[in-house]
């Protein structure tokens, strides 16, 4: 199973899924969604699970920020800012409900919350699960729900990563 984005070209994502782009929420939060393909996936794949982190915020924040967490996902493919029109999967908090990230309300948070490095260039990783089933999951879970929801079930694991530019 791989990932592609047409929102990642040599590696680097497009400025508008994130602090330079134009779509953002009421607390100046980066919403557009960048899109992704799953291809491959696994024969006996019942639905996808998916998260977008942030590992270079640690030394910053003091935890990986989480950007976007996505469950029962049936479909392989979500295109630019579906995080804020679909309604065939579910979605969890990201991190801007942290007190770094002006302390949005679980409902805010449960959707795409974009880049926005605010030290460097940061490296952002999109790992998406083949699940052999429906994750007994409700809008707005956590990460921790989803990987103990998930354990037992993930079929198989793809990662993509991107640069984006502070």
């Amino acid at each position: 199973m791989y990932i592609s984005s047409i929102g990642i070209s040599n590696g680097i994502i497009e400025k508008k899924y994130g602090s330079h782009g134009v779509q953002f929420n009421e607390n100046d939060v980066p919403t557009y969604s960048i899109p992704f393909k799953i291809k491959n996936a696994p024969d006996k794949t019942v639905s996808f699970a998916f998260i977008l982190e942030d590992k270079d915020a640690y030394p910053v924040t003091g935890f990986i920020w989480v950007h976007w967490l996505g469950a029962n996902l049936t479909r392989s493919e979500l295109k630019e800012n579906e995080s804020q029109t679909a309604k065939d999967f579910i979605q969890g908090a990201n991190s801007w409900t942290s007190i770094l990230g002006n302390q949005q309300t679980r409902e805010q948070a449960s959707c795409y919350g974009g880049m926005a490095p605010p030290d460097k260039a940061h490296i952002y990783e999109l790992h998406v699960f083949a699940l052999d089933k429906l994750l007994d999951l409700k809008n707005g879970f956590y990460l921790n729900e989803l990987y103990q929801e998930m354990e037992g079930h993930i079929l198989e694991e793809a990662v993509l990563k991107g640069l984006y530019e502070k």
